[in-house]
């Protein structure tokens, strides 16, 4: 299985991880927030997407990022959305 060994908040808008492979990837407020799995940005019944890209401002910020147990983080973006649980199987596959 491969983790996370590094999470760095390089800035307001921009977020990368350091996996248990090697790899890194950095991902953008705005990339994860369109990406966002939470029910408010994704129909869970039908798994289609709800959430307007065009609506997401490219120039979003994390406010806060959370821990979520031992296999997620939950971001506070700027827009105000806090809802979202990235696990991080989810987040290695966004890359």
């Amino acid at each position: 299985m491969i983790e996370p060994l590094e999470i760095v908040e390089e800035s307001e808008r921009e977020l990368s991880i350091g996996w248990s492979d090697g790899t890194e990837t950095s991902y953008t407020a705005a990339e994860l927030r369109r990406a966002c799995p939470c029910a408010g940005c994704i129909d869970e019944w039908t798994g289609k997407k709800i959430l307007d890209d065009a609506q997401v401002p490219d120039d979003l910020t994390i406010k806060h990022t959370s821990i979520v147990g031992r296999y997620a983080l939950n971001f506070h973006f700027s827009d105000g959305h806090d809802t979202g649980i990235f696990s991080f199987n989810f987040l290695r596959e966004l890359k």
